[in-house]
């Protein structure tokens, strides 16, 4: 397994964290403005941002636009994306049964034309491998229709948590199906009627056929 380096911003964040914890900052302190934080840790500005951009979304500081950057917590939440790691490949799958129908009925209201060329040509490019038997190509086209469709939908919350919990099905069609591409080919007709739905501003009728294909194994 490969190593991966700390990004600056990580550096900054962890060193943050090592001051919450010993008291140098103590919470409901306000931290030091952009310029003062550059200075202690030597870093630029981005990487103080995204530093205490990852540590507000652990839960730790809290940004109030106009005021500053509070301490709130000694502790990190568990991040989504790592909880998602720990879960059952079928939690992912239930998460995903209710994420896709109420995302499928929001594309075929918001959509615009620009992302309908993006969903059918991952929908051709799945059809295409699943023809070619290749699989982790089909695997990774349905993935990004799928994908493409939340990009769509109007509602950044969830396609944010839908990415997520799609990070984790790939493993899972892996697993299931050993490198085959028969089944997608027999469901290639379903993600083609969804389009349809999508496509034609349905939103009931997506929503229906979305929920039937998180519903079937395939």
């Amino acid at each position: 397994m490969q190593i991966q380096r700390k990004t600056l911003a990580q550096e900054v964040a962890d060193r943050l964290i090592e001051g919450i914890s010993s008291d140098d900052y103590a919470i409901g302190e306000k931290l030091p403005i952009e310029s003062e934080l550059m200075k202690i840790y030597g870093v630029g500005r981005s990487s103080i941002r995204e530093a205490i951009k990852i540590l507000s979304i652990q839960g730790i500081l809290s940004v109030q636009q106009g005021v500053g950057t509070f301490v709130v917590s000694k502790n990190a939440h568990e991040t989504l994306d790592s909880q998602m790691n720990k879960a059952q490949i079928e939690e992912v799958q239930e998460v995903r049964s209710l994420l896709d129908s109420k995302i499928a009925a929001k594309a075929a209201i918001n959509r615009t034309e620009e992302d309908l060329k993006t969903i059918k040509k991952y929908l051709d490019f799945r059809n295409q491998f699943a023809e070619e038997n290749l699989a982790t190509e089909c695997y990774q086209a349905d993935i990004n229709f799928h994908l493409a469709i939340a990009e769509s939908c109007g509602n950044n919350l969830l396609k944010e948590i839908y990415k997520v919990a799609t990070k984790h099905i790939m493993s899972s069609f892996e697993t299931r199906h050993h490198n085959n591409t028969e089944s997608f080919k027999i469901s290639q007709k379903i993600h083609t009627d969804l389009f349809n739905a999508i496509e034609n501003g349905d939103a009931e009728k997506a929503s229906g056929i979305a929920q039937k294909i998180v519903d079937q194994i395939y």
